[in-house]
């Protein structure tokens, strides 16, 4: 269970959200702007106060405090309880897809690590593409590279940020699908943002629903994006 009390200002924007999360998968829904990302970087430890721009943060994960900035407590970017993904993957350029997987995996004597790395890349359809480095991959399976990168070290808290969108549809679909059978059989909570609807309703999740930073709906994606959908309905009989 995650528990989160944020309130950030940057620039002009203002984000203030207070919610308990409970659902093995959570979306965070809403259109460019509304704070989707801000949210997920100040979760993941990465957005911090900055001259002007206060930050008061609490996050409590199954009942470990993350962050709590009444007491000076910030969760460190890379905590054994979380991974990230972010819209744009972030691979080392040094390193291939293999190197990049097996980045947080140093526990591990070589031959398990290296079995570990391929069972991961294997997981996100990226097999055939161990050896290759960034600058030989495509906006999509360097994508799949830094899911494979974030699942490795078995964190248990998932946070995403857009992860999909440099995949096409189906092969999005198919992703999804496999990740979410991955993050349920190994008892990971996963947080999505996307401002893709399709995304939420596809994935039967709990939705958050945030609009100019502030939390206005939360709840089964059936009934908070049901005006979303029927619009989306709508404009494909257009069509």
């Amino acid at each position: 269970m995650l528990e989160l009390a944020l309130d950030a200002h940057r620039g002009s924007f203002h984000l203030q959200v207070e919610c308990r999360l409970t659902s093995e998968w959570t979306v965070i829904f809403g259109h460019s702007g509304a704070g989707k990302s801000t949210l997920l970087r100040l979760l993941a430890g990465l957005d911090r106060a900055r001259r002007n721009e206060p930050v008061t943060a609490r996050v409590t994960f199954n009942g470990h405090a993350l962050t709590d900035t009444s007491r000076g407590l910030w969760l460190a970017p890379g905590h054994r309880f979380t991974s990230l993904v972010t819209q744009e993957p972030a691979l080392f350029p040094h390193l291939d897809a293999a190197g990049n997987v097996a980045y947080g995996l140093q526990a591990l004597d070589r031959d398990r690590r290296r079995a570990h790395v391929d069972q991961m890349l294997e997981l996100v359809g990226a097999g055939d593409l161990a050896r290759l480095r960034k600058h030989d991959l495509s906006g999509g399976q360097a994508q799949r590279v830094a899911l494979a990168r974030a699942l490795a070290p078995g964190p248990q808290l998932l946070l995403l940020d857009e992860p999909f969108s440099a995949l096409d549809g189906a092969a999005s679909d198919a992703l999804l699908l496999c990740l979410q059978n991955w993050l349920r059989q190994n008892n990971v909570q996963a947080v999505m943002a996307t401002h893709d609807v399709t995304d939420a309703l596809a994935t039967g999740a709990d939705v958050l629903l945030l609009r100019e930073g502030r939390l206005i709906a939360q709840g089964p994606a059936t009934a908070v994006l049901a005006a979303e959908r029927n619009r989306l309905q709508h404009r494909l009989q257009s069509v």
